[in-house]
Protein backbone atom coordinates (compact mmCIF):
# COMPACT_ATOMS: atom_id res chain seq x y z
CA UNK A 1 0.00 0.00 0.00
CA UNK A 2 1.45 3.34 -1.06
CA UNK A 3 0.51 6.47 0.83
CA UNK A 4 0.57 10.03 -0.47
CA UNK A 5 3.16 11.08 2.08
CA UNK A 6 5.65 8.62 0.60
CA UNK A 7 5.50 9.77 -3.02
CA UNK A 8 4.37 13.35 -2.63
CA UNK A 9 7.26 15.82 -2.38
CA UNK A 10 4.68 18.43 -1.48
CA UNK A 11 4.30 16.70 1.88
CA UNK A 12 7.31 18.66 3.15
CA UNK A 13 5.63 21.98 2.46
CA UNK A 14 3.96 23.82 5.34
CA UNK A 15 0.19 24.01 5.60
CA UNK A 16 -1.18 26.92 3.56
CA UNK A 17 -3.48 27.96 6.39
CA UNK A 18 -0.47 28.65 8.62
CA UNK A 19 1.10 31.11 6.17
CA UNK A 20 0.30 34.64 7.24
CA UNK A 21 0.13 37.71 5.02
CA UNK A 22 2.99 40.14 5.72
CA UNK A 23 2.51 43.90 5.84
CA UNK A 24 5.69 45.05 4.12
CA UNK A 25 7.55 43.76 1.06
CA UNK A 26 10.67 43.19 3.16
CA UNK A 27 8.76 40.92 5.54
CA UNK A 28 7.17 39.06 2.62
CA UNK A 29 10.60 38.57 1.03
CA UNK A 30 11.98 37.26 4.31
CA UNK A 31 9.05 34.87 4.62
CA UNK A 32 9.57 33.59 1.07
CA UNK A 33 13.30 33.17 1.67
CA UNK A 34 12.58 31.22 4.86
CA UNK A 35 10.10 29.03 2.97
CA UNK A 36 12.63 28.28 0.22
CA UNK A 37 15.38 27.54 2.73
CA UNK A 38 13.16 25.09 4.62
CA UNK A 39 12.18 23.37 1.36
CA UNK A 40 15.82 23.05 0.28
CA UNK A 41 16.79 21.77 3.73
CA UNK A 42 14.04 19.15 3.41
CA UNK A 43 15.42 17.98 0.06
CA UNK A 44 18.94 17.83 1.50
CA UNK A 45 17.67 15.78 4.46
CA UNK A 46 15.98 13.35 2.08
CA UNK A 47 19.21 12.99 0.11
CA UNK A 48 21.16 12.24 3.31
CA UNK A 49 18.50 9.70 4.28
CA UNK A 50 18.86 7.94 0.91
CA UNK A 51 22.64 7.76 1.32
CA UNK A 52 22.22 6.34 4.83
CA UNK A 53 19.70 3.76 3.60
CA UNK A 54 22.03 2.79 0.73
CA UNK A 55 24.83 2.15 3.20
CA UNK A 56 22.51 0.13 5.43
CA UNK A 57 21.29 -1.85 2.40
CA UNK A 58 24.86 -2.73 1.44
CA UNK A 59 25.46 -4.34 4.83
CA UNK A 60 22.06 -6.05 4.82
CA UNK A 61 20.23 -4.03 7.48
CA UNK A 62 17.51 -2.56 5.25
CA UNK A 63 15.15 -4.02 2.68
CA UNK A 64 15.64 -2.86 -0.91
CA UNK A 65 12.03 -1.63 -1.09
CA UNK A 66 12.75 1.04 1.51
CA UNK A 67 15.81 2.17 -0.44
CA UNK A 68 13.85 2.36 -3.69
CA UNK A 69 10.95 4.27 -2.11
CA UNK A 70 13.31 6.73 -0.42
CA UNK A 71 15.20 7.22 -3.70
CA UNK A 72 11.99 7.89 -5.62
CA UNK A 73 10.79 10.33 -2.96
CA UNK A 74 14.11 12.20 -3.01
CA UNK A 75 14.08 12.29 -6.80
CA UNK A 76 10.55 13.75 -6.86
CA UNK A 77 11.46 16.34 -4.24
CA UNK A 78 14.55 17.37 -6.17
CA UNK A 79 12.51 17.59 -9.37
CA UNK A 80 9.92 19.81 -7.68
CA UNK A 81 12.65 22.02 -6.24
CA UNK A 82 14.26 22.33 -9.66
CA UNK A 83 10.94 23.28 -11.26
CA UNK A 84 10.27 25.92 -8.59
CA UNK A 85 13.76 27.32 -9.14
CA UNK A 86 13.19 27.48 -12.89
CA UNK A 87 9.90 29.33 -12.40
CA UNK A 88 11.52 31.83 -10.03
CA UNK A 89 14.32 32.49 -12.54
CA UNK A 90 11.76 32.82 -15.33
CA UNK A 91 9.71 35.31 -13.27
CA UNK A 92 12.85 37.32 -12.47
CA UNK A 93 13.81 37.45 -16.14
CA UNK A 94 10.30 38.57 -17.07
CA UNK A 95 10.45 41.37 -14.49
CA UNK A 96 13.84 42.48 -15.81
CA UNK A 97 12.42 42.68 -19.37
CA UNK A 98 9.64 45.05 -18.26
CA UNK A 99 9.96 48.61 -19.43
CA UNK A 100 9.57 51.37 -16.90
Amino acid sequence: MITNSIISPVGILPNINTIQTKATPAEATESFATFLKSAIDGVAAQEKNVHKLNDQFLIGEVDENKVIMASIQAELSLSLTSQVRNKVVEAYQEIMRMQM
